[in-house]
């Protein structure tokens, strides 16, 4: 069985091996939007609802902005600038500043129904699926 690739991915994990090495060593798992400054994030199926978890590491509920619009789900946040005056940082890996995650969920969602909560520095989102989305149960008619 052969298992045929696309092209642009198989070049594109290629650069990513070569450029990995050259800037620095990598962390097996994390992704590359982890590497450049962005929030990791889980999403997953829970039945009746999509699942939505994101690091905010020391971002407030007010520097959170959460929309949706059909498949789509966009998350901007401000994360503070916690430098002090007169201080020499010999290591700075903590992102600062605004950023912006656009998703694309593998289903259309309710957005009137959209919960989110923010503990602990975990963004947690519950996206009940739009009814279109849900499976439904077709009953079979005799003949």
């Amino acid at each position: 069985m052969q298992i045929l690739v696309n092209p642009i991915q198989q070049l594109r994990s290629e650069m990513d091996n070569l450029l990995g090495g050259f800037f620095g060593p990598t962390f097996d798992g994390l992704s590359r939007e982890f590497v450049r400054g962005q929030p990791a994030v889980n999403v997953w199926d829970k039945g009746e609802d999509l699942m939505v978890e994101m690091e905010v590491p020391g971002v407030r509920n007010e520097q959170i902005d959460v929309s949706v619009a059909g498949d789509e789900l966009t998350i901007k946040a401000q994360r503070p600038d916690v430098s002090e005056e007169g201080v020499t940082y010999h290591r700075r890996e903590r992102p600062t500043g605004n950023f912006t995650r656009v998703l694309s969920l593998p289903c259309a969602v309710d957005a009137n129904r959209v919960e989110a909560e923010l503990a602990e520095g975990v963004l947690t989102l519950r996206l009940p699926k739009a009814e279109a989305a849900k499976p439904r149960k077709i009953t079979v008619a005799s003949a």
